[in-house]
């Protein structure tokens, strides 16, 4: 028996997906033509066939369509990602695995354009820092769930705040050596070097 309830729930996820990713990538497409500044909200609803109003249904500024390009779907499948991980492993080892599964989405040619535009204006590194905290949350939540004795919380808050760091570090060595290697090669090496300092 197919359950019309849950068939029409994912219908109109698919639906909510396609339309943020056609937001998205309009946004993109006119901030890489007109430049950030120049190109308003009303311009990105116009261009992507949609009412201002309706913009507004699925992001809440123009900072989020470049968010939406840099970190891609990472903020919603970091989670359900982490919570796949064995608990009988270390917290950051899991959080490695997890990094190296998401690896991907940072290195596809939007990503790469918006984490251009975000990291040229003061307000937009700003937002893009706030990010990399919310990351930080979703990553400590999702460890107290594999983890869930409440004396370990001190030490799985501070090991996302690691990871998330070491995350970051490699990504900026990825962007600094323009891409030599896959990002995953940089994730393994920093992750390395957090846990064997002595030997870099």
């Amino acid at each position: 028996m197919i359950d019309t309830e849950n068939a029409t729930s994912d219908l109109r996820e698919r639906k909510r997906q396609l339309t943020l990713e056609l937001i998205a990538k309009t946004g993109l497409k006119l901030f890489i033509e007109n430049g950030y500044e120049a190109t308003t909200l009303d311009a990105i609803a116009a261009a992507a066939g949609i009412s201002r109003r309706t913009f507004f249904y699925y992001l809440k500024s123009k900072e989020e369509v470049l968010l939406a390009h840099e970190s891609g779907n990472i903020p919603r499948l970091l989670r359900p990602t982490f919570l796949q991980q064995s608990p009988k492993q270390s917290p950051l080892d899991a959080a490695r695995k997890t990094f190296l599964i998401l690896a991907s989405m940072y290195e596809t040619t939007e990503s790469v354009m918006a984490d251009r535009i975000l990291r040229s204006i003061e307000t937009l590194r700003l937002r893009k820092e706030a990010l990399h905290v919310q990351l930080e949350d979703v990553l400590a939540e999702a460890m107290y769930e594999l983890w869930p004795d409440p004396a370990r919380r001190p030490a799985l808050r501070l090991t996302a705040m690691m990871a998330m760091g070491t995350l970051r570090f490699a990504k900026e060595n990825w962007r600094q050596e323009e891409a030599a290697h896959p990002l995953t090669h940089y994730i393994d090496e920093a992750f390395d070097l957090l846990v064997h300092p002595s030997k870099r």
